[in-house]
């Protein structure tokens, strides 16, 4: 019990570090490309202050209460921006979506590279079988396996965060790309219908929740084996 909540607060941690990183993504890039809605609001910030006080329930109180119960953090945060202007430019506001998801793969590329050096090194060797946070071992007791899984809590958390917010179904980010698959009268026309149909939220949300493992499993897989050459996870 005491090893689960350990993991689950790990969990909390690089949740809320990640999720930072990621709605700042999503702030500097509407401020590079003529929004600075979420600038002004302070969200352009790697603290996470900023983002818990928008969303203090989703960012802190449910992922916090959930890491500790269930030992896997619940959340949700969001970056503000203006609609007007992302009508007006459906492809940068496309860009702006695609920040979010493009800062959660740097953290998971971040990841693979430093749980690479740590096996090429001894430091770290592979395991037997792999699940989420749990892809590589320490070579020793101690410290080096809190990094281990660490690194492993990173990789695999910003991995999952990534592939489910490219879903393209509204709130998701994969959503607000679409656009870049557009010109940019029809994107602007695709833009308007989602600012017009907010029940189109709930249901996407749903859809994306019962299909996000179909996806996520087999890419999980592939770049687990990619870090051990030789060894195969199926």
């Amino acid at each position: 019990m005491e090893q689960k909540i350990a993991e689950g607060l790990i969990y909390f941690v690089v949740f809320l570090l990640s999720t930072t990183l990621h709605e700042a993504s999503h702030a500097w890039t509407a401020h590079r490309l003529g929004d600075s809605t979420a600038y002004d609001g302070g969200q352009v910030s790697l603290s996470p202050i900023p983002h818990i006080k928008r969303s203090p329930i989703g960012m802190l109180v449910l992922p916090l209460i959930t890491s500790v119960t269930s030992g896997w953090p619940i959340g949700f945060a969001s970056a503000p921006y203006d609609a007007r202007w992302a009508i007006a430019y459906p492809r940068r506001a496309a860009v702006m979506s695609l920040a979010g998801p493009s800062a959660n793969l740097a953290l998971v590329l971040l990841a693979w590279i430093a749980i690479r050096v740590g096996v090429l090194t001894g430091l770290f060797v592979a395991p037997d079988s792999v699940r989420f946070g749990h892809i590589v071992n320490a070579s020793a007791d101690g410290f080096a396996a809190s990094i281990a899984f660490l690194f492993g809590a990173i990789f695999s958390m910003n991995l999952l965060l990534c592939v489910f917010n490219l879903i393209p179904l509204p709130p998701l980010d994969g959503s607000g790309a679409v656009p870049l698959l557009l010109d940019e009268a029809n994107g602007r026309r695709y833009l308007g219908f989602l600012h017009r149909t907010p029940g189109l939220l709930f249901i996407g949300l749903y859809i994306s929740w019962q299909v996000v493992d179909f996806v996520f499993h087999p890419l999980f897989l592939a770049a687990v084996n990619l870090l051990y050459p030789g060894v195969h996870y199926g």
